[in-house]
């Protein structure tokens, strides 16, 4: 039994590691992916395009509008005296955010009087809008304490302070960049999507070009043959995970605080599911352009489902059933967990058992059907 598996074995890696194509798919592609990925998805905002409309031209005006760009968070990138012409500037897209100051500002702020700014946001991007806002009004708080009129104490001016101070700390992730989040997510994306195709393609590739027949007649046992397909793709995918994680760690920076061991042992029993979803593809395809089209089918619901872009709780309840399904969810709480918590067995636990149990049912499902097209 061992032997026919072990031939299978160096027949797959022989049959794929002899085609550049193949090769380039396995190796190069998910480096590729992760470092555009892990570039371009992120919900850091800064450098925001801003419009400016100061009507008062004081000192104080000017000084909040240094705040603004002293924080790295605005950019100004028009300067206006007509404030019309802010929303113009936001209908075009020119501009993000509109600030504009009217006129009395720094005599409300010497009175100890109110003095209030206008803020236009393009609310067209909404993630993008809301942290603007978010950003504009925390500076003009900040400015606003620290012009405010003194008050009157035994006839010496003392400044007015704060009733409540407030000093946040984030953990595992001090700095809140969202790479830190977003590039174990992209590991866990792209393993999905090497072991889906591979696995998908390898075995509809075999029927397509009639060599299936020629494996059936052979003393190898259908078991035998799943495992000789299927084991290669295992063993590259393990290691897709080293090299995707050690550009993550080092090109990236992105601290892996607990045991790589423990990952090993998840990527393990996530690929137990891919692999069984991708076999399953193999046996509804008759054409590698019919096992690609069903490959994408459920990756795509599969990264919309997971948690990857868009938090769970947020779903319709029927979605959040439907995420238990889903393998990535699991996976994605594991790595991130591992990566950034330094989270162990005792944390990880239930992730791990919905893994096993998941894979377990997904290859006992694909693999039967797989020896039933056998037959």
């Amino acid at each position: 039994m061992w032997e026919r598996i072990y031939r299978m074995l160096v027949k797959e890696f022989i049959q794929v590691l002899r085609d550049p194509r193949m090769k380039a798919l396995i190796f190069v592609m998910p480096v590729i992916q992760l470092i555009m990925f892990g570039y371009a998805v992120t919900t850091d905002v800064d450098h925001i395009k801003t419009a400016v409309c100061d009507l008062d031209k004081s000192p104080q005006s000017r000084a909040l509008i240094e705040r603004f760009t002293a924080s790295g968070y605005f950019t100004v990138v028009y300067d206006t005296d007509r404030p019309e012409r802010l929303g113009e500037l936001l209908d075009r897209g020119e501009a993000i955010i509109g600030i504009q100051i009217n006129r009395g500002f720094a005599d409300d702020l010497r009175s100890g009087r109110q003095a209030a700014i206008q803020t236009l946001v393009d609310g067209t991007d909404s993630n993008t809008g809301t942290v603007a806002m978010d950003y504009a009004q925390r500076i003009t708080q900040a400015f606003s304490e620290e012009r405010a009129a003194p008050v009157a104490l035994d006839e010496v001016a003392q400044p007015r302070g704060r009733p409540v101070d407030v000093r946040s700390r984030a953990w595992f992730n001090p700095d809140l960049k969202s790479r830190y989040f977003n590039v174990p997510g992209v590991i866990a994306v792209v393993l999905l999507l090497i072991s889906l195709l591979l696995t998908a393609m390898a075995i509809v590739r075999e029927r397509e070009i009639g060599t299936m027949e020629q494996l059936m007649v052979t003393p190898i046992r259908p078991l035998e043959l799943i495992l000789g397909k299927t084991l290669p793709f295992v063993l590259i995918s393990f290691v897709d995970v080293l090299v995707v994680t050690a550009i993550g760690v080092n090109w990236f920076d992105v601290p892996i605080q607990g045991s790589l061991g423990l990952l090993l042992v998840g990527a393990g029993l996530y690929l137990m599911s891919t692999i069984g979803i991708g076999l399953f593809i193999s046996t509804v395809s008759q054409t590698q352009q019919q096992a690609l089209m069903s490959s994408f089918f459920f990756y795509l619901p599969a990264v919309l489902l997971s948690g990857f872009m868009f938090p769970i709780s947020n779903m319709p309840e029927p979605a959040q059933w439907l995420t238990y399904l889903n393998p990535l969810r699991y996976f994605l709480v594991i790595i991130r967990d591992i990566f950034l918590k330094g989270s162990g067995w005792e944390i990880l636990w239930p992730q791990f058992a919905a893994l096993a149990a998941l894979g377990a049912t997904l290859l006992s499902i694909s693999s039967l059907r797989f020896k039933k097209r056998m037959v």
